[in-house]
């Protein structure tokens, strides 16, 4: 199945066996490199505050209604994963990214994805700007995702550049 990750926010996380709700997806880890979700963040709501947890991927047993985790001792504060630390430090992001083709065109913001809920591997790129989605990029068209944007291959059918339109020649005959 394959979903938005606007979509998906705001999904009640329940435990499988009890469903009781454990907190609501706030946010995705998403390695810049592969692709891959790493996992959610996860709000955890409390009288005054909002606790920001983390759910590994590898966690969810089913995608519905409500996500569906074997236990909640599953979720964990995402700075006590020690493999995830590089990931977290790291500066390179998909969401919220500048998103320009490789000869320095601008595309907007990267404001969406969408991903496989099986595997989590994220599919498209939804760029925004001015305010509007503009037309989706796959995630095989990424050269690279740097600090300061994300590096979008210039042969991409997505990238619409003006064409000249060039008038037919015509053969005139010839008087006598």
């Amino acid at each position: 199945m394959q979903l938005r990750l606007s979509t998906a926010l705001g999904t009640p996380v329940a435990e499988e066996g009890t469903r009781d709700v454990v907190g609501v997806l706030s946010d995705a880890l998403v390695h810049p490199d592969t692709g891959k979700i790493e996992g959610f963040f996860v709000a955890i709501r409390g009288f005054f505050t909002t606790d920001h947890v983390f759910l590994s991927g590898l966690d969810i047993r089913s995608w519905g209604l409500r996500i569906s985790i074997r236990d909640r001792d599953v979720v964990t504060p995402a700075d006590e994963l020690v493999r995830l630390r590089p990931l977290l430090e790291d500066p390179r992001t998909l969401l919220g990214q500048r998103m320009r083709t490789e000869s320095g065109m601008a595309l907007g913001r990267c404001r969406d994805v969408q991903f496989d809920t099986r595997h989590l591997q994220v599919e498209w790129l939804f760029p925004k700007r001015f305010g509007r989605f503009h037309t989706a990029i796959p995630i095989s068209d990424v050269l690279e995702v740097r600090p300061d944007a994300i590096i979008i291959r210039d042969s991409t059918k997505t990238i619409k550049e003006p064409v000249e339109a060039k008038a037919p020649m015509l053969k005139v005959p010839e008087m006598a």
